[in-house]
């Protein structure tokens, strides 16, 4: 590692050295010569700018990442761009601080093969203290070339959870078990840690201590901090993957942090199955309404970029099929509620399949990547009362009688200005027609409108007024 740096500064002392003989030919076609003095302080000037110049080569930085969350694509991804740069800038260590309670298996199985295949060692160090790396977060504690646990946080619980949380059959179990046991037996006998102790966390989920993980090999230091487990590890020797010893010192060492970027953070806030299904609810509603009231744009827009952002987070998570039907059925409810007025049968109907569709849309492993109970509830039930009440705005709106128009002008009572007949003026809605009437009708006499054809109106006088059907 250090070697490969050590060309710039080799070359750097060619010129150090060939200082004093580059100088002479200038100054002689000057006419001058350089004294012995300036030659003496232009050599300690240039070989102490090497020498500073060798050091910031040499002196390997420490690249640390938190994962405070459970294990899905952003956070492999996140995980992977880190070891990628410690990887180009030849940096000593990667140092990640992990807090999660699980999450997918195949972003377990990506992070594995990263760290594994990482040209720079890896630390992995379950800190504060209280929290935990459990089930994916045990295999990726033990997939590190060093594991090391703060006081007071725990580890293990590895066995593998059907998606959704149900039970499975024997053959599946043994199937599920036995894969990820296989898992756990080639990464930890390559680290030389327990491997028996190890596959019982997988087969009989258990749980350690950071006591117990050290006493029992299956991680190497406790440390109440980061700078502290690095002044531990500094100068010890450990075996890698490959089988190669390596030795690292972190005297002095800086550690660098390194972010997750403005994408990350927002993709893994996305990815969160509350938050995504918040966000198709929201965005279901708004289409809705646009579809209710076309032209307003804006529900149109809203609508399309929600629904788009929680099918970006749901595409990279387990989702069930048959919850979006629900969710669609539910929406339908609200929709027949409007139309059919069931005194709140289908809108109810329409809450239950919406928080039943929100509890199985995520087929997660853990509890912490399922959409909670109460979000559930209070997404759905708000929604389907909205829904319902702008539902019901609409088709009220269609059934009212039209105001406007050659429509809107019949049934209007207005004034004979002229005696019709049959033909002669009315003035209806503030305004002067022609008219003409079945039966003679007077000046001043009160007219109503029949029927509009062009600009004449079909009137009849209001006292041989044919009733009108509310």
């Amino acid at each position: 590692m250090k070697s490969a740096l050590s060309s710039q500064p080799s070359a750097l002392s060619d010129v150090c050295v060939g200082t004093g003989a580059l100088a002479r030919p200038s100054r002689a076609k000057l006419g001058s010569r350089p004294r012995p003095r300036q030659l003496w302080i232009r050599h300690v000037a240039c070989w102490f700018a090497l020498l500073l110049l060798f050091a910031a080569f040499s002196s390997a930085e420490v690249l640390k990442i938190e994962v405070n969350d459970a294990i899905q694509p952003v956070t492999a991804e996140y995980i992977g761009r880190a070891l990628d740069l410690a990887a180009a800038n030849h940096d000593q260590a990667v140092l990640i601080e992990i807090n999660t309670p699980g999450g997918l298996v195949d972003s377990t199985r990506d992070i594995i093969e990263k760290i594994v295949a990482s040209p720079v060692p890896v630390i992995i160090y379950v800190t504060p203290s209280g929290s935990r790396a459990a089930s994916a977060g045990f295999f990726i504690l033990e997939s590190a070339d060093v594991a090391a646990m703060a006081p007071g946080t725990n580890t293990g619980a590895a066995h593998p959870v059907i998606l959704g949380g149900g039970k499975m059959d024997d053959v599946m179990k043994q199937k599920m078990e036995n894969d990820a046991a296989a898992l756990m037996r080639s990464v930890v006998a390559k680290r030389g840690r327990n491997v028996e102790l190890a596959e019982s966390a997988v087969r009989e989920s258990k749980s350690f201590t950071d006591q117990e993980a050290l006493d029992k090999k299956l991680i190497e230091y406790i440390a109440p901090n980061s700078q502290d487990l690095l002044h531990q590890l500094s100068g010890k020797s450990f075996k890698r993957f490959n089988g190669t010893t390596v030795t690292l010192s972190f005297a002095g060492e800086p550690v660098r942090d390194y972010p997750m970027t403005l994408k990350q953070r927002i993709l893994s806030y996305i990815m969160d199955p509350n938050v995504a299904f918040i966000l198709l609810a929201i965005g279901a509603l708004a289409l809705y309404a646009e579809f209710n009231h076309p032209g307003a744009v804006i529900p149109g827009t809203v609508g399309v970029v929600f629904i788009l952002l929680a099918a970006f987070a749901l595409n990279l998570l387990p989702v069930r099929f048959a919850a979006i039907a629900m969710i669609i059925g539910a929406f339908a409810l609200f929709a027949a509620e409007a139309k059919f007025a069931s005194h709140g049968v289908l809108t109810t109907g329409g809450i239950v399949l919406l928080t039943m569709g929100g509890l199985f849309l995520v087929d997660a492993p853990i509890p912490e990547m399922r959409v909670h109970p109460l979000t559930a509830l209070a997404v759905s039930i708000p929604l389907g009362l909205i829904t319902a009440f702008l539902m019901s705005i609409a088709v009220r709106a269609r059934r009212n009688k039209v105001v406007t128009g050659e429509q809107g002008m019949i049934g209007e009572i207005g004034i004979a200005q002229t005696t019709l007949a049959p033909a002669g003026k009315v003035f209806v809605h503030g305004e002067l027609w022609d008219a003409v009437s079945t039966v003679p009708v007077p000046a001043g006499e009160r007219i109503v409108v029949r029927r509009v054809d062009g600009l004449t109106l079909r009137v009849d006088p209001v006292t041989a007024a044919r009733p009108v059907m509310a």
